[in-house]
């Protein structure tokens, strides 16, 4: 049998970051441990999405059951689709334990890596953890300053690849890709200008792709520590994709080219 109890101005746990959207709460709960509550919108969304619900308390999880308002406050006017799931925040790690990590990727398999310069929109950087995940990436670098926060938005457009794909947070990007090509990894940057096209370039080495914001494109020192540019071949009107898009396209060139 449901309890239910009537709460007046509910507060979050503390500590804790709010997770929200039926996908995105699904992901966490397939890793077992990693939500520790569960707030279900009253109502017809209590029925549909009753699965969820039972999943969750066999995980020993605590579920309560609100008002849709108290529901749109934790998430911060995105679409909750009637659940909100409060677990641990997700801490990036350090340049040192992503080049520790390097040296055993590179004994099993050449590692394929995604630089993100200055990609600062929650939606563009939660959609590229989705596609690195897809595809098999290491690891998904940025700088601390100028990228995108792993917050609750990116959680939700990634549907659970914040959770898995490792992000690694460095301080400065050009000299980071500076110590990875003296590792043996490959640096090739995304630049419209480029000569030559990602399909022209050879992806089954350890490789590190480098996509700048929208826009603005790779800042002048992450492009100057590139080993190559390259381009996306474009055949109509417009000049350029967004970059969520255009990092799914590159990444799975470099899965397509690794399994052929």
């Amino acid at each position: 049998m449901k309890h239910r109890q009537a709460h007046r101005g509910p507060r979050p746990p503390r500590g804790l970051d709010a997770v929200f959207g039926v996908h995105a709460v699904q992901a966490l709960l397939k890793q077992g441990n990693a939500a520790k509550m569960l707030w279900v919108q009253e109502g017809h969304a209590e029925k549909r999405l009753q699965e969820l619900i039972d999943d969750a308390i066999r995980q020993g999880m605590s579920v309560e059951h609100f008002p849709r308002d108290v529901l749109d406050v934790q998430a911060n006017g995105g679409s909750h689709q009637g659940v909100v799931a409060f677990c641990a925040p997700l801490i990036a790690e350090s340049e040192e334990t992503l080049m520790w990590r390097l040296e055993s990727w590179q004994a099993a398999v050449p590692p394929l890596l995604l630089v993100l310069d200055s990609v600062t929109d929650p939606h563009n950087f939660g959609a590229c953890l989705r596609s690195a995940d897809a595809a098999g990436v290491h690891g998904v670098i940025v700088a601390k300053d100028k990228s995108a926060p792993l917050n609750a938005t990116v959680r939700k457009v990634a549907c659970g690849a914040a959770e898995t794909v490792p992000v690694y947070q460095v301080t400065n990007l050009a000299r980071t890709l500076a110590r990875l090509k003296e590792m043996g990894v490959w640096i090739a940057g995304a630049a419209g200008e480029a000569d030559q096209s990602i399909y022209d370039i050879d992806l089954r080495v350890a490789s590190a792709l480098v996509m700048g914001a929208e826009g603005k494109g790779l800042r002048r020192l992450t492009r100057e520590a590139c080993d190559m540019l390259v381009k996306l071949p474009m055949a109509g009107s417009v000049s350029s994709l967004n970059v969520s898009v255009a990092t799914g396209i590159c990444l799975f060139e470099a899965v397509r080219q690794r399994q052929s």
